[in-house]
């Protein structure tokens, strides 16, 4: 890519799931870009929205790499209509916003999620052509009463990208390292020292992954 990221942010008005419009932000990134991203927010239920400080440093990590990228609102979520559907409804909210990147860009699209996201993101874009990568953040084991089972990812054959803090109470170490051990490769875990499932105080570590992984996987090939 030779054009310089754009910082500027867009709302859409226009995706649409089945549960009717789903609140969204564009951030367009350059106009030789060669992927599109997927954000997906954590858990409506805990307070989590596309506003999410989680979600957002991804956004500017992969907007630092001049990558469009969409943060939308699940069903029942801020300004998004329906109610929440407790995962299910949710990954076709998911499915109809890469439709939507789509249309838009015509690209192939990498999936970052945090949390809740994490979990229903990639399994509505884990088998789908279109996905070419996966950001798994704080991908959750066992959180507020709820079991999340990653088995689905031993067929899930695009590179993934798990991160997670040491102290992350929603995902002991162990448990995200069979996580990764059982899901197809290639799969990397990158473990955030000292950091919460929140990545409170560690968010940068956060960007430098993501970017790094990034580069290595998807943009420096791409590069002339």
């Amino acid at each position: 890519m030779k054009s310089s990221p754009s910082f500027s942010v867009v709302t859409i008005d226009d995706l649409r799931g089945p549960a009717g419009r789903l609140e969204a932000l564009l951030n367009p990134g350059v106009p030789d870009a060669p992927y599109a991203v997927l954000l997906c927010h954590p858990h409506p239920l805990g307070g989590g929205t596309m506003h999410n400080k989680v979600v957002y440093h991804a956004m500017k990590a992969f907007q630092s790499l001049g990558l469009p990228v969409l943060r939308f609102n699940f069903r029942g979520t801020g300004l998004s209509e329906g109610t929440h559907d407790y995962g299910q409804g949710e990954q076709d909210d998911a499915r109809a916003a890469l439709d939507w990147l789509e249309r838009r860009y015509g690209l192939p699209i990498l999936f970052a999620g945090f949390s809740f996201g994490s979990y229903v993101g990639s399994r509505a874009c884990c088998g789908d052509a279109r996905v070419k990568g996966a950001v798994l953040l704080g991908a959750p084991a066992h959180a507020e009463g709820r079991d999340y089972d990653f088995g689905f990812l031993s067929t899930c054959t695009i590179p993934k990208l798990f991160i997670s803090g040491t102290r992350d109470q929603y995902g002991p170490v162990d448990t995200i390292q069979s996580v990764v051990a059982h899901a197809a490769p290639p799969s990397e875990l990158v473990l955030v020292e000292g950091a919460d499932h929140f990545f409170v105080g560690r968010l940068d570590e956060v960007q430098h992954a993501i970017i790094g992984w990034t580069r290595s996987h998807f943009l420096d090939a791409a590069l002339p």
